[in-house]
Order: structure tokens, then C-alpha cells, then sequence
């Protein structure tokens, strides 16, 4: 009997220390390009704009930027623009060659930015006619968007 409950005893611990090794499996994981689209898919409100180092008024501007994991490209939207705008109301981004800080816009634009879990900043140089008219010169140049959550 008393051997009995040695073996029995020495059963159980080997079998709680075999299994408490064991982990469950997490799976592939998240992706690193996966994770920036976590970060970049909010809803952004505008903080500051400016133009060419000038400041300009984007009150209640925001920009919606939505996304799929293992996508390629993603949507964006915005609302609040200004009559003129280097900004159509919608359209995709790309990752750039470098993830992590460039994007590019589906009419080619590349688009540098950095991206928190509470602000985003995008700078570009923009040379096309202005959203949604045809006129130029008040969008030309460079831009620099600062937004918050």
C-alpha cells in the first residue's frame, strides 16, 4: 500500500510537470505590415495642417482609414475637407518600399508617415490640381497633416 501511493504520487507530479511545459499555440501571428494596419485603421481628426510651412484651416477635417488583414491595399476616406484640397473624398493606400514609414496614394503619390497609437503624421509633396476643381496653386507644394484620435 505504502508503495502504491509513492508510485501514484510520483505519477501525478510527472504528469503536472510534463503539461505545465506545454503552451497552446498561438498560431502564425500577426503579421508586421498587419500590425502598422492596426495602428493606421482609426478614425483621425486633423490637429494641424500646413502648407509650404504656412499653417491652414482644416476645421473638422478627418480622415477614416480601414483595412483587412494581409491586404495589400486599404481605404481611406474623409470628411470636412476644404472647397480645395490635395484630398479626394475617398481612395487606397499602398505600403511604400518601407512599411513602417510610406505609403503610397492610388494616384502614386508617395506619402511619408509616422503612426502611434494616438496621433499620425503624413507629408507629401503635392504637384496635381486641387479636389475637387481644377484649380492649382492652392494646393501645390509641400503638405504636412497631423492628426489625433
Amino acid at each position: 500500500m505504502k508503495s502504491f501511493k509513492f508510485l501514484f504520487a510520483f505519477a501525478l507530479v510527472g504528469t503536472l510537470l510534463t503539461y505545465s511545459g506545454c503552451s497552446k499555440s498561438s498560431g502564425p501571428g500577426q503579421t508586421p505590415q498587419d500590425a502598422q494596419l492596426v495602428k493606421l485603421s482609426k478614425t483621425w481628426k486633423i490637429t494641424t495642417v500646413t502648407l509650404n510651412n504656412t499653417p491652414q484651416t482644416y476645421t473638422g477635417f478627418q480622415m477614416v482609414i480601414s483595412s483587412t488583414a494581409g491586404q495589400t491595399t486599404f481605404a481611406y476616406s474623409n470628411t470636412g475637407r476644404p472647397a480645395l484640397s490635395p484630398w479626394s473624398s475617398s481612395g487606397t493606400f499602398a505600403f511604400g518600399t518601407d512599411f513602417a514609414t510610406g505609403l503610397v496614394r492610388d494616384d502614386s503619390l508617395p506619402i511619408t508617415y509616422s503612426v502611434s497609437d494616438t496621433q499620425l503624421q503624413m507629408t507629401f509633396n503635392y504637384t496635381g490640381t486641387g479636389f475637387p476643381g481644377p484649380r492649382v496653386g492652392n494646393v501645390q507644394g509641400t503638405w504636412i497633416f497631423t492628426f489625433g484620435l
